[in-house]
């Protein structure tokens, strides 16, 4: 996916950069494939904000993907569609009964092209089958954590992972952060490298568009006055004055590790992405 430049008219136009939206066939989403998406503007159940700028946006409908791939058998792929919810671009397909749900689109899947899903399928992209069917060193993305769940990884755009080791029963898969982690055999993958590979590359160019994705103003702490945030005050521009950044509310904020210790998974978890 190539991305569109323009004439620097503006100084926002300068920078600015958008997709040009090659591999997208399909314009309309399918209607019995969409639901209304309530918008909530980082706020609970009580209206306090919990999730800091967030509000606003574009109206969005979330389009429901097949992550369990519940259609077994040949499905063809009717379009590809842009889908405002993720990063990747999402496939409609349709099987033999005319059922029709959309799946995500890996690199090449095109108008037409035949996809399957079930323990006899064939290594291509856009197939799916249980992980212990693929052979060692196969490109992989929409990978289950626990079968029948639905996949959970690789699911962004160009990201993929690649199974490694079958041995013992399981599978050792490298995650796209660099992370090896232990997947059963009786999960299930699809193969191939998610769309959208250049997503990265885009550029917003200016702040409206960010307003459109529903992301509101961040405000620096060190504007601020100490005591709206720990990293406030002092006399023209000051240190953050602690051994390290924090969160408004005093927790670390660069390097600080969150995942519990003593985490039911990490038995899973054979190498850690920042592991060296």
């Amino acid at each position: 996916m190539p991305t569109r430049k323009f004439k620097p008219t503006t100084p926002s136009r300068r920078n600015m950069t958008v997709p040009t939206f090659d591999e997208v066939t399909r314009t309309s989403p399918e209607k019995k494939l969409v639901v209304i998406k309530k918008k909530h503007a980082g706020r609970n159940s009580y209206g306090r904000i919990t999730v800091r700028h967030q509000g606003g946006g574009n109206k969005i409908k979330y389009r429901i993907i097949d992550f369990k791939r519940q259609q077994s058998g040949a499905c063809t792929v009717i379009g590809v569609e842009y889908d405002p919810n993720r990063s990747a671009y999402i496939a409609l397909v349709e099987n033999e009964a005319g059922n029709r749900s959309y799946i995500i689109a890996p690199v090449g899947l095109k108008d037409g092209d035949k996809v399957y899903a079930g323990p006899d399928a064939d290594i291509k992209p856009g197939n799916t089958l249980p992980i212990g069917n693929i052979p060692v060193g196969t490109m992989l993305h929409n990978i289950e954590l626990y079968p029948g769940k639905g996949a959970q990884l690789a699911r962004s755009a160009g990201v993929f992972a690649q199974l490694i080791a079958k041995e013992n029963g399981v599978a050792q898969v490298r995650l796209p952060s660099g992370e090896v982690r232990i997947i059963r055999l009786d999960c299930l993958a699809s193969i191939g490298q998610v769309g959208n590979v250049e997503h990265d590359t885009v550029k917003l160019g200016k702040a409206g568009k960010t307003r459109h994705l529903g992301i509101r103003p961040t405000v620096r702490g060190s504007v601020m006055n100490p005591v709206d945030h720990p990293h406030g005050g002092g006399e023209g521009k000051s240190p953050v004055g602690h051994p390290g950044p924090v969160t408004p509310w005093g927790k670390p904020a660069l390097g600080y590790k969150t995942r519990d210790t003593k985490a039911r998974t990490n038995k899973f978890i054979v190498k850690r992405r920042n592991a060296k």
